[in-house]
């Protein structure tokens, strides 16, 4: 491949670090310097959820752990390997137990953070793992890696093309967010604050509109158990069914795809039934109270219920109640030495019941909604499923782009301060 050249990472980077190792339980702080750490790590993008904080004090005390944009975090412990490349709408941040990466001119950040997470950099860093008790990525073998790397102008365009593709990614879910967004606020106005259609001439009793009832989620939900197949039997493992367990239940309003999946004959030696698409789930152990419509049919495991509406052929509107009440529900649930949801539970749950007419026409207007969000997590997971068979061609070179017209997205323009002074130098 011309062009293309055998290198070490520190050949390449400014410098090759480690962020900080120690304890932190008492720097953080309600707001300040945005702190990452490894679940803050997600391959080609941030998660700012459970996102920490530390003093401006603590920040400057602990410079080489410091981050700028165009800087790639690379995760440790835990997924070892996987990266993002920092954006340039975080300035200023700082990290705990990550390899910081800054890459010199010959480097695109980008590229360096797909060859990470791609199945070629997972191998690589797996084979380079250090550690007996709890195994991670060592910044000294970080630096060692050997990599074959193309000119930094074809290094532009593979990575043009796979940011292009996690940037449809990230606007989708900013859409998806919005709309599941929605559709909970339009709940909360009606039946929450009471500006419901017709609300400026209804009569009112008790405190409450005329034809409405206090229920609990027991009344209007049929909950249902699942179980799971033996983990010893292979054939029941590895099928097409989904099948959704709590570590699925963290992406918004719907499951699409699930870790694991069954067979049919797993299907038949297990507590589970197939679930419909859009079954309500409910994590009920472990971490409780998370709320998910299933995109799919699905099998389900112990550890979750699946509640199916009692008066409604459509979930929404009892979905978009139960989402309100979630902090009832995780109240009620840590009574013992585990948070557990039990059947009992769904008694004390309380839900209001506001008639046929308007739980209808809340499923009518919220449905679509739903709906539109669901269609985006498709087209999201076919953008995955491309980017992810791009990958491995394009920095292998099989896929050659380096004659191509490529139009680089936005988010690749340099930030603003990468034309400014670089600043007070960083301890290697």
């Amino acid at each position: 491949m011309n062009g293309w050249r055998d290198i070490k990472l520190k050949e390449v980077s400014e410098y090759v670090t480690v962020g900080f190792v120690g304890s932190m339980a008492d720097q953080y702080i309600e707001a300040g310097v945005p702190f990452l750490r490894s679940l803050n790590i997600q391959p080609f993008r941030l998660n700012y959820n459970d996102l920490k904080y530390i003093p401006e004090s603590f920040h400057d005390a602990i410079k080489k752990s410091k981050l700028r944009p165009g800087d790639v975090a690379i995760v440790r412990t835990g997924y070892p390997g996987t990266a993002c490349v920092i954006p340039a709408d975080l300035p200023d941040a700082n990290c705990s137990d990550l390899v910081i990466l800054r890459p010199g001119a010959e480097l695109n950040p980008h590229y360096i953070a797909a060859v990470f997470n791609s199945s070629f950099g997972q191998n690589l860093v797996g084979g380079n793992l250090v550690g007996a008790a709890q195994q991670h990525f060592n910044v000294t073998v970080a630096k060692e890696l050997k990599l074959r790397l193309p000119p930094r102008a074809e290094q532009d365009k593979i990575a043009a093309v796979l940011v292009g593709l996690n940037d449809l990614i990230a606007n989708n879910q900013c859409r998806i967010a919005l709309l599941e967004s929605m559709a909970e606020e339009i709940y909360r106005e009606w039946f929450v604050r009471m500006r419901f259609p017709g609300y400026e001439t209804a009569a009112h009793e008790r405190g409450m509109p005329l034809g409405w009832q206090a229920s609990t989620a027991a009344a209007m939900v049929q909950v249902q158990g699942g179980g799971t197949p033996s983990t010893e039997v292979s054939q029941y493992w590895g099928g097409e069914i989904p099948f959704f367990s709590p570590k699925d239940s963290h992406d918004g309003a719907y499951c699409l795809q699930t870790e694991q999946n069954i067979t049919e004959l797993g299907l038949e030696n297990c507590a589970s039934r197939l679930f419909p698409k859009h079954t309500i789930f409910i994590t009920a152990r472990g971490t409780v109270g998370n709320l998910v419509l299933s995109g799919e049919p699905m099998a389900m495991n112990q550890s979750c219920y699946a509640l199916v509406p009692k008066l409604d052929k459509k979930p929404y509107f009892v979905f978009a109640g139960l989402r309100c009440a979630v902090d009832v529900i995780k109240g009620v649930s840590n009574s013992g030495v585990f948070d557990n949801v039990v059947m009992d539970t769904f008694k004390i749950i309380p839900l209001v019941n506001p008639g046929d007419g308007l739980r209808d026409r809340y499923n009518e207007v919220a449905g679509p909604i739903y709906e539109q969000s669901l269609m985006l997590r498709r087209a999201n997971a076919r953008l995955r499923a491309t980017r992810d068979a791009l990958l491995p061609r394009l920095i292998s070179g099989k896929l050659r782009v380096d004659a191509l017209d490529i139009q680089f997205p936005p988010s690749m323009q340099p930030p603003p301060a990468e034309a400014a002074p670089r600043g007070e130098a960083i301890a290697r």
